[in-house]
């Protein structure tokens, strides 16, 4: 015995098809009301803007290139630098709001990359950038 059904035998059968007619007419609801609202969305309130000759600035922010060699030597913008001077050169290069970009060679030690970083962050230096070299990729 069949739910729904009382009778034995070919009686009536559940409908296997979707009807798809209230999805149509919703979807047809759904255009109208995106056709009348779309316009509506174009017009903007006319503003008479005031017009100044102006130019592009150029002024590009002041890097400090700050590599770390193998034995743990500092060199600032190219020059060697003591550690402990380093302090002191993070503090006068505040000024300017500069970027920081640290190299670090592959075989330097993490404490002294950490030790830099430390100090820049102690000397006002928040925009740190790590350097490195992209690898070559071979043609499959």
């Amino acid at each position: 015995m069949a739910f729904g059904s009382f009778s034995e035998g070919n009686g009536p059968q559940p409908m296997a098809e979707i009807n798809t007619t209230p999805l149509v007419d919703v979807m047809l609801v759904l255009l109208v009301i995106f056709i009348i609202t779309a316009p509506l969305f174009q017009q903007a309130v006319p503003v008479d803007l005031p017009r100044v000759d102006s130019s592009k600035l150029d002024d590009k922010p002041q890097t400090i290139q700050l590599a770390i060699d193998a034995a743990g030597t500092l060199h600032w913008n190219g020059e060697p630098v003591a550690a402990d001077a380093l302090a002191a050169r993070f503090a006068a290069a505040r000024v300017g709001n500069p970027e920081l970009h640290l190299r670090a060679d592959r075989d330097s030690r993490y404490e002294k990359v950490a030790e830099v970083m430390a100090a820049a962050q102690r000397n006002g230096i928040t925009r740190i950038a790590f350097v490195t070299e992209g690898t070559a990729q071979s043609a499959p």
